[in-house]
């Protein structure tokens, strides 16, 4: 009862944001459209969900009707009808409370991905170079925007560390799992003897923050500029336009150094400051929530070794969820989708059973 309480609510919230979208007054403010226009797409699938809902318990009433009644011919009909409905019942309640969990209020954000190599030298490198592609691939079959923000090069074509932004409505929501430590085991090219090495990269995934989220007092910074070193053509050391902001009040440290402009390398670095600080924040959060979500598939400890990527067996395992797919060269191109609903799905289910606790 509770439950259809709280759906009859939400569908008359619904009804009335569809009335006021409709006011010729709210229709000349692109704000407040925009506004309603958000609302009234988050609560659409929840609005379908209890509609077909309903449908479905008059369904069963109305078989039950027609098996008491004295047609015997369309009760028998009504039997198979009421059975068929009495199936969809738990499915239906099951996609309503998980359309009515708490939604992650950076979902829909871009993100700033960290990547750096971890134990095992020149192939951590490498390993978080193809870290790094899987996930540009991965964007690339989202139409999502990528831009680096900084990185450090070894010889050998590999990134002792790399950070770069994924631009993308729902960038968070589809990569916040992949925060931790991801391990390697395969033959490195270098390896002369044929033995299997295991190396490690950090993935941290952090959401991107907007300027309201995030106040920066200019006398909290210490801004340096320097020559950049690595790749990027004769520019590279001709200027100094790389840069180096440090935020005294925390003592965190963003760089940049990917474009040719000093203004736009003190942009992106004053973007990345905010998403550390919003961060950081965040920790600060998740840590006195550490009981509640303690079990959850998105702890946020980065330090976790969360997967394994062994390549003489084209596998790739996920050890929070107990998963294993035998589908490595597609991971490593960006198709990475079988993972993100895997560890949704287990996310979705861990907070559905702390509901029912």
């Amino acid at each position: 009862m509770e439950l259809m309480n709280k759906l009859r609510e939400i569908e008359q919230s619904y009804k009335e944001i569809e009335t006021r979208m409709a006011d010729l007054e709210v229709a000349n403010d692109p704000q407040e459209m925009q506004s309603l226009g958000k609302k009234h797409v988050d609560l659409t699938p929840i609005v379908d969900a209890f509609m077909q809902y309903e449908s479905v318990l008059q369904g069963i009433k109305d078989s039950k009707e027609m098996i008491a009644g004295d047609d015997r011919e369309m009760a028998e009909l009504a039997k198979e009808e009421l059975a068929l409905l009495e199936s969809q019942v738990e499915g239906l309640e099951r996609q309503i409370q998980i359309l009515l969990l708490p939604k992650d209020i950076n979902d829909d954000r871009s993100v700033i991905i960290e990547i750096r190599g971890g134990a095992g030298g020149d192939e951590a490198a490498l390993f978080a170079a193809n870290l790094f592609r899987m996930y540009t691939r991965f964007a690339e079959r989202q139409r999502w925007k990528t831009e680096i923000i900084s990185g450090s090069e070894t010889g050998i074509g590999g990134y002792k560390e790399i950070i770069f932004r994924i631009d993308g409505t729902g960038a968070y929501s589809s990569l916040k799992f992949e925060s931790g430590v991801h391990r390697v085991q395969r033959v490195p090219e270098t390896e002369a003897s044929g033995r299997i090495h295991t190396s490690t990269a950090t993935v941290a995934v952090l959401p991107e923050a907007a300027d309201v989220d995030i106040e920066v007092r200019t006398e909290d910074l210490k801004i340096d500029t320097y020559r950049a070193s690595g790749a990027g053509g004769q520019h590279v050391n001709m200027t100094d336009s790389a840069v180096r902001i440090t935020h005294l009040p925390t003592g965190i440290v963003v760089t940049c150094q990917d474009e040719r402009s000093q203004i736009k390398n003190r942009a992106k670095a004053m973007q990345f400051l905010r998403t550390k600080l919003y961060d950081a924040e965040l920790q600060k959060q998740n840590a006195e929530m550490a009981a509640e979500r303690k079990g959850q598939v998105g702890t946020g400890d980065r330090s976790e070794r969360i997967r394994t990527y062994n390549y003489p067996q084209n596998r790739i395992s996920d050890h929070r969820i107990n998963l294993t797919l035998y589908k490595l060269d597609q991971v490593m191109d960006g198709d990475i989708y079988e993972l993100i609903r895997a560890l949704s799905d287990a996310d979705q289910a861990e907070k559905l059973k702390m509901l029912t606790v």
